[in-house]
Formats: structure tokens, C-alpha cells, sequence
């Protein structure tokens, strides 16, 4: 895809975007489950079941060819934490998990502002010791998501961390959104070329999401709202891929540095002309990302 081409789709994208983000919140989260039934449409190449683990709506997406090793994905859907769903999020759980040929089990967990955290994290957490009590070990695990949902995979790994737990496998964050500080100079720099977020957008998200931030800045200085302040030593491979045309570009780099910094193995990619979370996308250029991290995964 050309330049020029590229910056086309990013107009039509934001286009769409502004649309949808203009609507209160109840119509937002329905105009992105019908997106993402017409985009999330379920693959012959998979089979999908849906359960519940305790009060969270899981689903499982089972590859019809899947891998002989036992190792599987757990997803955390993006949307900011008052939007998204995994329904909206199935065109990439899809892909990375006929990518991977490996199972993947994707949730709902609880949205603000009518679920302030520490909600997520404890949906997120009540999922992981249901896949315990299934029998699958922490080393069997991959742990990913996208945007929000690479906050609260990073989340729940601080967590079973203070608690003294086993960690997973591995991380696979796509374009994570590590701190709500919204310190990040690409906030300001990107605001002009991202399709996708606005700072508006993120300041309305981290408020709904942590309401005492109002009155006390602080809280957002929390490693399990910002885990850009969190301790990985100890932590297990993640790796991370960022588009240069989005303005949470420094949630993923200064994070590669804050990793680098505890002696954590990460790897950032990179990718030119790209937005947030663009491996929603059927672009090709979306399809190799995905490739490239079931490849991490698999060389885990």
C-alpha cells in the first residue's frame, strides 16, 4: 500500500470513527458489536463455544487443525475499559489464533463507568484460576490483548506476581495502553494523524475508568491502572508491536525502555504508517503482524 493510499484509509477510518464516538455511550458499545459481528464473523477454519467462568461470558475459538503442544492464548479485548467486547475483537482473536493454530479463549469483563476498577482485573482474574482449575498450567499460557486489554494482561501479571503465583509463558501486547497518566509526548504529536483515539477519548476512558482520578492525579500512577509503573523482574518474554501513527506510539516504547530497564526479554515492532491496533484490519501488511507474533508465540 502506497503512502498515499495509506493516509486515504486512515481519513475513511477516522471518519467512521468520529462517527461512533460521537453517540452516548449505550450506542457506541452497540454500534461496535454490530461492527464487529459484521467484521468478526465466525471462520469455517475454527469452532467456537461459549461458556461462562463463574459471572464472565468467555468464549473459546478452536482452531479445526490446531498445534500438537498445549499451549494456549488468553485474550484481553481492548475499548478504552468502557467499550469493546469479545465479539468486537473476534476478526483479530480469529486470525491469532489460526495463526498460531493454537486455542484461544477471549472474555467480557465488567465495562466502567458502571464497573470502575478494579473490575477488569478481577474478571481477568477470575478467568485465569478457571483455566487452573481446568488443569492448564501458567506455563501453558500465552497472555494477550490489545490497547486496554495490553494494560490489563499486564495487570493480571503484576498481580499473580504480588500474590506469588506462577506467571505465563509469555505476553503479546498490540498496541498497549500502559499510562493513563497520558504523559506520553505522542498524545500531542500523533493527535493530528491517528484515526482511531483522540485525547478527549482518552481522558473520558480514564475517568470512567478510575473516577477518584478527578481529585487525585495519583491514583493514575497506580501500576495496576498504569502498568508503565509496575516492577517485571521476574517477567516472562513480551513482546509488542506499535503503529507510528498513533498517539499511545510512547506507552509502547517507553515501556520497551522500562522493561529493558528490569532485564525483562522484549522486543517492540515497529510499523510504519500504522494506527491503533491495526491488526484488525484485513490489510496485508495487519496479517503479517499477526503472523509474526503467532511466530513469537510458537518460538516461545
Amino acid at each position: 500500500m502506497s503512502e498515499k493510499q495509506n493516509q486515504g484509509l486512515m481519513k475513511i477510518i477516522k471518519a467512521v470513527h468520529d462517527f461512533t464516538m460521537k453517540e452516548d455511550l449505550e450506542k457506541q458499545r452497540r454500534s461496535q458489536a454490530n461492527i464487529g459481528r459484521l467484521l468478526g464473523t465466525k471462520n469455517s477454519e475454527a469452532s467456537y463455544s461459549e461458556f461462562f467462568a463463574d459471572h464472565v461470558p468467555c468464549e473459546w475459538i478452536r482452531p479445526v487443525k490446531p498445534h500438537k503442544n498445549s499451549t494456549i492464548i488468553f485474550y484481553c479485548h481492548g475499548g478504552g475499559f468502557y467499550t469493546g467486547s469479545l465479539e468486537y475483537a473476534r476478526t483479530l482473536t480469529t486470525k491469532l489464533a489460526l495463526s498460531s493454530s493454537m486455542e484461544l479463549l477471549s472474555f467480557n469483563y465488567r465495562l466502567a463507568p458502571e464497573n470502575p476498577a478494579p473490575a477488569a482485573l478481577e474478571d481477568a482474574l477470575t478467568v485465569w484460576n478457571h483455566l487452573m482449575f481446568l488443569g492448564y498450567g501458567a506455563k501453558n499460557i500465552i497472555v494477550a490483548g490489545d490497547s486496554a486489554g495490553g494494560n490489563l494482561a499486564l495487570s493480571l501479571g503484576l498481580r499473580l506476581k504480588e500474590d506469588g503465583r506462577m506467571l505465563p509463558r509469555g505476553f503479546v501486547l498490540f498496541s498497549p495502553w500502559t499510562n493513563l497518566t497520558l504523559q506520553g509526548k505522542s498524545i500531542v504529536e500523533k493527535s493530528n494523524v491517528d484515526p482511531i483515539l483522540t485525547l478527549e477519548y482518552l481522558q473520558d476512558a480514564r475517568i470512567s475508568y478510575v473516577p477518584t482520578g478527578i481529585s487525585d492525579e495519583k491514583v493514575f500512577e497506580n501500576p495496576y491502572v498504569s502498568p508503565i509503573f509496575g516492577n517485571y523482574k521476574g517477567f516472562p518474554p513480551i513482546y509488542i508491536q506499535v503503529g507510528s501513527n498513533e498517539v499511545l506510539l510512547n506507552d509502547s516504547t517507553d515501556l520497551k525502555k522500562h522493561l529493558n530497564s528490569q532485564k525483562v526479554d522484549v522486543k517492540l515492532d515497529l510499523y510504519k504508517g500504522m494506527w491503533h491496533v491495526f491488526q484488525m484490519t484485513n490489510m496485508k501488511k495487519a496479517n503479517e503482524a499477526v503472523d509474526k507474533a503467532a511466530q513469537f508465540i510458537l518460538d516461545l
